[in-house]
């Protein structure tokens, strides 16, 4: 009858403006999660370059640079390591969002 199919167009409707708003979030939260990781990791990158110059400045003989140069790549090492590690979280957190939004596709 008409009215079952007013209904099922209704609750199509529906699903897909869930959809889309869902989509919509999603792509907000993105936008905000990269202005932030992009802050973190400019601040970051000039607290190690700071230290960098720190202790290029406070070293007195090549035993001092070499080992400024050792302690300054395990702190780059340990930045790199942690940002990899947001950076698959956040993937993780992405797809798993992706794919509660395809869970309620309105083709479902």
């Amino acid at each position: 009858t008409a009215m079952e199919i007013e209904t099922q167009v209704t609750k199509a409707n529906k699903r897909v403006a869930n959809f889309m708003f869902g989509a919509q979030k999603l792509m907000l939260e993105e936008f905000v999660f990269l202005g932030n990781e992009f802050l973190d990791r400019a601040k970051t990158e000039v607290h190690l370059f700071s230290e960098f110059v720190s202790k290029m400045a406070g070293a007195h003989s090549v035993k001092d640079i070499r080992t400024m140069y050792e302690e300054c790549g395990k702190h780059q090492l340990e930045f790199i390591r942690r940002d990899c590690d947001r950076m698959f979280k956040n993937g993780e957190r992405v797809i798993g969002a992706a794919s509660n939004l395809f869970k309620n596709h309105p083709l479902n």
